[in-house]
């Protein structure tokens, strides 16, 4: 796991938060973003050739070893703890009045994702993001700044919250944004789709990124079940009708489905509603729980071994394939699932928050499995984890 934040000593920077890209020479020589949006990475340069013509170029600042290699009378900052934090091609988010470091995009990472909004008008009994009510439509000038500093051969990037679409008008504005600036990049937006009840909205989406879907969380296969598990009374009935309205305006959908112990015991009537009523989707995802926000405090009603679902998740799971509809398998170790749906697992844990156990080392398969949640402790640790020494049919 490589941590999104770090401490770090700035200098010369106005009080304000800075998004910047981190620059090494690639970067600088590709040209696609102005100097003044860049800091220049020069740690391991000390002893380099003289870079003085490149250092009194505009850049917005440096990333140093530390401050007596720092360009005098320059902006610049130091790193505390993993150099690794803050890598080139990057985009951080400089906090100076708290000495700390975010990084909004990384290259190469498996869960970048635009952070909309916290507020949700739904209340999951296992939401790993707790909502807010609080007004933060400030985001969306920080979103479109972001997305500036992306690189434009990133392959994929969601959009999360909180609900998106709480941010009315700000959802489609960004999204075109995207269409600008990333318009070669998926993008995948993570919402309850319950606004999507009024048509009107859905139609705003119609044809604004070449590379856009969305994900829908369906836990029931009726309106009781659903309602329980996000709290909301009528939530079902409006995530239906806002499923058809995008549907109706051409949006590519997938369903997610969080397996809860509520909703693993219906999870077979789910896969048969969702081939019968829900044909159009594109893809299902069935998700084992991610161990923090709400879920801790509800841990003994969501709760369920992956084991002990093993026969209820290979049906639906064979269900929904046997009926064209592409199903996977996310954050759940290969350990404990059947060897039968093994292809259907995928490494989707984010790589920030992803890890192995101790009882990882060693497992033949461990280049194959997503591994844990980095705060999984023995509470949500299935009884089946332990390291695969042979795969079955192999020599």
């Amino acid at each position: 796991m490589l941590a999104l934040d770090a401490k770090a000593v700035l200098s010369g920077w106005q009080p304000r938060s800075h998004q910047l890209k981190v620059a090494g020479l690639a970067e600088f020589a590709a040209g696609a973003v102005p100097l003044e949006r860049m800091v220049l990475d020069l740690r391991q340069q000390a002893s380099g050739p003289d870079l003085s013509a490149l250092t009194g170029m505009p850049w917005a600042g440096f990333l140093i070893d530390h401050g007596g290699h720092a360009p005098a009378g320059r902006p610049w900052l130091s790193l505390q703890g993993d150099p690794r934090t803050m890598r080139a091609g990057d985009v951080v988010e400089l906090q100076p009045l708290t000495s700390k470091v975010a990084v909004r995009y990384r290259r190469g990472g498996n869960g970048n994702v635009l952070f909309a909004t916290e507020r949700c008008n739904s209340y999951c009994l296992m939401c790993s993001q707790p909502p807010r009510a609080i007004e933060d439509d400030w985001r969306l000038m920080q979103l479109f700044e972001l997305v500036e500093l992306i690189d434009r051969e990133e392959a994929s990037l969601a959009i999360s919250g909180g609900e998106p679409t709480l941010m009315g008008e700000g959802l489609p504005h960004l999204i075109g944004h995207c269409a600008q600036q990333l318009p070669k990049t998926n993008l995948h937006v993570l919402s309850n789709g319950r606004t999507f009840a009024d048509a009107r909205y859905a139609e705003r989406f119609r044809v604004l990124h070449p590379a856009l879907s969305w994900g829908i969380p369906l836990y029931g296969d009726h309106f009781a079940l659903h309602d329980y598990v996000v709290q909301r009374a009528g939530a079902f009935a409006e995530t239906l009708r806002g499923l058809y309205a995008l549907e109706g305006s051409g949006q590519r959908i997938e369903i997610r489905v969080v397996l809860v112990r509520p909703t693993v015991e219906r999870l077979v009537d789910l896969a048969r509603f969702i081939c019968r009523n829900l044909p159009f989707v594109e893809h299902v995802a069935l998700m084992g729980i991610e161990p923090i926000g709400f879920a801790k405090a509800n841990h003994k009603t969501l709760w369920i071994d992956p084991i002990d679902m093993a026969a209820a998740l290979t049906e639906a799971v064979e269900y929904l394939a046997d009926r064209g509809i592409p199903v996977s398998i996310y954050n759940l170790p290969l350990c404990t699932l059947p060897e039968a749906i093994w292809s259907y697992a995928q490494r989707s844990i984010s790589d920030w928050k992803q890890d192995y156990l101790p009882a990882c080392a060693g497992c033949a398969v461990k280049d194959r499995c997503g591994g844990f949640f980095s705060w999984v402790n023995q509470d949500w640790q299935s009884r089946a984890i332990v390291p695969i020494m042979q795969i079955e049919g192999a020599e």
